[in-house]
């Protein structure tokens, strides 16, 4: 499990570049990270829109940095999985106008976020998602889901008043 602790760290919007881990990182020292990844969910969904809403934004999150993926996990037998994400991801709810504020503020501190809105339920690949979402003007998107990865202090400007994901 990761250890997320806090830092002093007063920088505000872009995230800094991708922590960079040591050739061979000692497991048991607490990594400290300068960026933070939350996710809010619009607190009216059902659970298999929650996970679906969450796995999509989090492959926008992984994807914006190249060094945001760690290296494959090997286990005893020599057997190779998937790289997964290098630091710890924050859940979150929120009402539709909380959702819509926090994309606001974040996209006026150019914090590089990920947004799923609820029409995206009902199309069937990607060209129609971005469909969906040009269609519609930014402060009319009707938003299920935000994912953001910013400086810490910057992310919890944005996401206060969430609530974490029970």
């Amino acid at each position: 499990m990761h250890e997320n602790t806090n830092t002093t760290d007063q920088t505000d919007g872009q995230p800094t570049p991708a922590e960079a881990a040591p050739a061979t990182p000692d497991p048991s020292v607490p990594v400290r990270f300068d960026t933070k990844v939350v996710v809010v969910l619009r607190d009216d969904l059902q659970p298999w829109q929650e996970l679906n809403v969450t796995a999509f934004l989090m492959s926008g999150i992984a994807t914006s940095d190249e060094g945001l993926v760690g290296e494959n996990y090997r286990d005893a037998d020599g057997n190779d999985y998937l790289p997964m994400l290098r630091q710890p991801v924050m859940v979150m709810t929120a009402d539709a106008d909380k959702l819509r504020s926090i994309r606001t503020k974040a996209m006026g501190r150019g914090i590089p976020t990920a947004i799923y809105t609820e029409e995206l339920f009902s199309t069937g690949h990607d060209a129609a998602n971005r469909a969906a979402v040009a269609g519609v003007p930014a402060e009319e998107l009707n938003l299920v889901g935000v994912a953001l990865r910013g400086a810490k202090n910057g992310v919890d400007r944005v996401v206060k008043g969430a609530r974490m994901h029970a």
